[in-house]
């Protein structure tokens, strides 16, 4: 198994990226004031890990406001998809403006979040017209309490950062076993990212996190993305990008699983 990175991927996505901007006013009494954020910085970021795409994902400080998220959309232009943030009275002709700023997916952050659960079923019938998808952040050891729901859901879902699992479990815990059945039904992604934000053993190799990471990847190379979760929100210092990415060499056993998750599996979901 190859465990660094040795070579560049043309047309590689980084499938996690927020975008403050000082200019765009947060929501009131958000947990967190990020720095400014620009596209021109995460461009160096671009750069220094040779990634040549990028899905903008609305930051829950900006609300249901998503200027500053179709801004950067705009800048980047086609090398750019975005997931919104929307009320869930939004008329479909929201949906249709966001679309046309380069929109693809709505975002269901349930750690902190804005939407209910039980909005989550008629939003993603209103999305499967639109090919728009559902972008879901929670806890992973909630996992079973929602397979039946997720498992259900018309349009596509994709799932943030190894599952979340706020308190890491084994691959054969029944929280994660729920997690690979939902991805089983061929209408989930999952992103190997931000192992940082719930590893109990700690960088560089975030043990506990990327045992979970390596099982997806191996189990499901064709429904796994990756995502750097830049700027790192709340994390002072911020994690290395470069050691962020090296990770995914460590994770996968092949080059073409790498060219499946970095290139081909976003290209194909995100409509690049």
């Amino acid at each position: 198994m190859e465990t660094t990175r040795n070579k560049t991927y043309p047309g590689a996505c980084d499938c996690h990226v927020h975008i403050y901007e000082d200019r765009y006013p947060l929501i009131p009494n958000v947990a967190v004031i990020p720095p400014h954020s620009p596209v021109s910085a995460y461009r160096a970021v671009q750069q220094a890990l040779g990634l040549d795409r990028a899905v903008i994902v609305q930051p829950t400080g900006y609300g249901f406001d998503n200027s500053c998220s179709l801004a950067a959309l705009a800048e980047f232009g086609a090398s750019a998809r975005g997931i919104a943030l929307i009320a869930p009275d939004a008329p479909d002709a929201e949906i249709a403006r966001l679309h046309q700023g380069g929109m693809r997916g709505v975002r269901y952050m349930m750690i902190g979040g804005v939407l209910p659960w039980d909005s989550l079923e008629p939003m993603a019938t209103r999305l499967k017209k639109f090919d728009w998808m559902i972008n879901l952040q929670l806890d992973g050891r909630t996992m079973p309490e929602h397979e039946e729901v997720l498992k259900r859901l018309p349009c596509k879902l994709v799932i943030d950062h190894n599952g979340k699992f706020l308190e890491p479990v084994s691959p054969d815990h029944p929280s994660f076993q729920s997690l690979l059945r939902v991805l089983d039904t061929g209408r989930a992604w999952i992103k190997l990212s931000a192992p940082y934000e719930t590893s109990k053993t700690g960088a560089p190799g975030y043990d506990d996190v990327s045992l979970l990471a390596r099982t997806l990847a191996e189990k499901f190379p064709e429904r796994c993305l990756w995502a750097s979760n830049w700027p790192h929100p709340g994390r002072n210092p911020a994690p290395s990008n470069v050691a962020l990415y090296d990770l995914l060499f460590s994770w996968t056993s092949s080059d073409a699983a790498r060219q499946k998750i970095l290139v081909d599996n976003p290209t194909q979901l995100y409509g690049f």
